[in-house]
Parts: structure tokens; C-alpha cells; sequence
């Protein structure tokens, strides 16, 4: 066969015959979460696509628009990368328990577990710590094997047990643990990072350095190489306590203020979730959108503005918890899908082909 033959589209009747049965599955599992969070006393929110603001963290990248007034004025908008900031906005208007399947948005991001247009299931519970998150997670992972009526979350010949108790294990652990570096001693008591610190650590563990890395770059690269490999394999991993650097959204631990109350979920060396507990000081969000804002600026010589109407919200928001789902990729790993575009009905067309 010619490697230059390109696929047949999705529509193709024999192509779509492959993939309709991670479709169905995709429905029943998204019936069946609709109803775990019905049972749990959540509304199901819906929130606006356009947003004056993307998202503010260095290296999420949206897709850009603009809005015609009706005198013809031309006003930039964003599609947004996430319905956070809106459903904020609903907590801060009173709401105590809701959940949004959201069709979110981002630029520079398609491969097997990346798509430009994808679905993100989020959840919010005011008033209640970031740990019922977690149990949340374990009850929805085995809901969607048990609805795809599979004993095993599998890709690229992994497995993790969905009905077996999630390993937690914190950042800080994990770099020890498969990296060998003690990340903390390059975090300071108020949050700031030592570069030159970690970068000798990592040097130390034979890995690789570059001279315009910053902390945060260094901080990834072990994540992605040394740690993210090991993550969810035989049971879901559940990698708590992020640096607070890492964690734009996050309000710090109480235990270590080096360290912010965030998790996220792992199977099968992939990324399902991304949790928090919710950062609810305007000063202090503020600050660090502009920290991150400054990164992209660096990096990508662009930056985008920044919500104030979102930051006006956190003034009436109440402490809460707050987690995004890949719900494609849970679908794909419950499904036995092999790439994102398998368990999308209609993907999103490619340049050139």
C-alpha cells in the first residue's frame, strides 16, 4: 500500500461502521454520568463559547475571533479553552452544585489524545474540599467501565483496574520516587522557584538542560519523561500537591504553602482530570495570571486579556472545588478507542487532506 494514500474520511460508510460502537459507547456513557450527577444533586449548566478571555495560563492557546457591534465596530473575542471562568461566575450567583459538558477549544493541540474541538465534563461542589473531588473521580471511572461494561481501562497495551482503590501519591513523592530529585528543595516558602536549583538536580539524574529553560520548563520535561510514564497503570493514580507555581487556580495547601491543592487523575499513563481547590482571592489571582501572562509573552510573544468581570465574581464566590474531565479520553479508555478522533462523532476536518 502507497504511505502517501490518504485515509478515507470518517464518513465513509466502512469507516464510520469501525467506529460506531465507540460511538454508542460515548452516548451511554454520557447518559450515564448525566445521571450519577443528577443523583448527586447537581444542575447541568451551559455556558457561552465566546468569552473575552481564553483562559490565562502560558501555554493554552485559543482560537481567536471577533464580533461585529450592531454600528459595525469590530470587538475580539476567544473561543473559550474551558468553561471555568463562567462557571465560577454561576457560583458566585448562588449556585452550590454544578456539572457542564462543554464543547471547549484549543489551538496547537491534535494527535491521538488531542483534538482542536473536544469535550470537557466539569464539576463544581461549593463549600466542600477538594478530596470529594477525588471520590468523584473513582465513582465516575468505574461507572464509565461498568456502563461500557469492561473490567479494564486500556491504551497502547496498558491497563488500570477501574474498580480498584486509586494510588495517591503527591508531586513531590513522584519526583522522588521515579526521578530521583527532590523537587521541594528548589521551592521556597512563599512559592517562589530556584531554577538554577532544579536544573542542577536534574543534571545530577543524566537529564537533559537547556540554557533558556525556565523552572516551569524543567519542572514539565520530568514530569512528562520521568513520572507521567508510571502514572495509572494496574489502578488509576490520583498526583496531588502541585508546586504552587503550577497551579494558577489553586489556593495553597494549609499543610505546606509550597504547595496548592491540586490533583490530577491518571489511567493508563494518561491524563483524565485536572482538580482543585478553588484559588478565591481576586488579589491574589490576579497576580498570577499576570505571572503566566508574562511566561507566554516569553515564550510566545503573545498574551491574552484578562477576565475582569471573572475576577469581580471571586469577590462573591464561595470557597469551593472545581475539576476538569477529558471526557473523550475517558470514553476512549473505557471503549478500548485507540486515538480521539475514534470517539468524536463528527472530528474536526484537517488542512491538507
Amino acid at each position: 500500500m502507497n504511505s502517501s494514500a490518504k485515509a478515507s474520511p470518517w464518513w465513509t460508510p466502512s469507516v464510520h461502521a469501525d467506529r460506531r460502537p465507540f460511538l454508542i459507547g460515548r452516548n451511554a456513557i454520557q447518559a450515564a454520568l448525566r445521571g450519577f450527577f443528577a443523583r448527586e444533586d447537581f444542575i447541568e449548566v451551559d455556558t457561552a463559547v465566546l468569552q473575552i478571555s481564553p483562559g490565562n495560563e502560558a501555554h493554552l492557546h485559543a482560537f481567536a475571533t471577533e464580533a461585529l457591534t450592531t454600528d459595525g465596530q469590530r470587538a475580539p473575542f476567544y473561543l473559550h479553552t474551558s468553561p471555568e471562568f463562567a462557571c465560577k461566575k454561576l457560583l458566585a450567583a448562588g449556585e452550590e452544585r454544578i456539572s457542564c459538558f462543554a464543547h471547549v477549544y484549543r489551538n496547537r493541540e491534535r494527535g491521538p489524545l488531542h483534538h482542536p474541538e473536544f469535550t470537557m465534563l466539569e464539576w463544581y461542589r461549593a463549600g466542600e474540599s477538594y478530596e470529594s473531588l477525588m471520590m468523584d473521580c473513582v465513582r465516575i471511572v468505574a461507572l464509565a467501565a461498568e456502563t461500557a461494561k469492561t473490567e479494564k481501562l486500556a491504551y497502547r497495551g496498558g491497563e488500570s483496574d477501574p474498580f480498584a482503590g486509586p494510588e495517591r501519591i503527591s508531586v513531590t513523592e513522584a519526583f522522588e520516587r521515579h526521578a530521583g530529585i527532590d523537587l521541594l528543595s528548589s521551592v521556597t516558602a512563599d512559592g517562589s522557584t530556584d531554577r538554577d536549583h532544579l536544573a542542577a538536580e536534574m543534571k545530577r539524574v543524566g537529564m537533559r538542560v537547556a540554557d533558556d529553560d525556565g523552572w516551569a520548563d524543567l519542572f514539565s520535561r520530568v514530569l512528562v519523561e520521568k513520572i507521567e510514564p508510571y502514572l495509572g497503570f494496574g489502578r488509576i493514580t490520583i498526583l496531588d500537591e502541585y508546586p504552587v507555581s503550577e497551579a494558577a487556580l489553586a489556593r495553597p495547601s494549609a499543610r505546606d504553602p509550597r504547595v496548592a491543592e491540586r490533583f490530577e487523575l491518571y489511567a493508563c499513563g494518561v491524563e483524565l482530570a485536572n482538580g482543585f481547590g478553588e484559588l478565591t482571592n481576586a488579589a491574589e489571582q490576579r497576580r498570577r495570571f499576570e505571572i503566566e501572562m508574562a511566561e507566554k509573552a516569553r515564550i510566545y510573544g503573545e498574551t491574552y486579556p484578562i477576565d475582569e468581570d471573572f475576577l469581580s465574581a471571586l469577590s462573591l464566590m464561595p470557597e469551593a472545588s472545581g475539576i476538569a474531565l477529558g471526557f473523550d479520553r475517558l470514553v476512549m479508555l473505557a471503549t478500548g478507542a485507540s486515538r480521539i478522533d475514534q470517539v468524536l462523532w463528527a472530528p474536526v476536518a484537517e488542512y491538507g487532506r
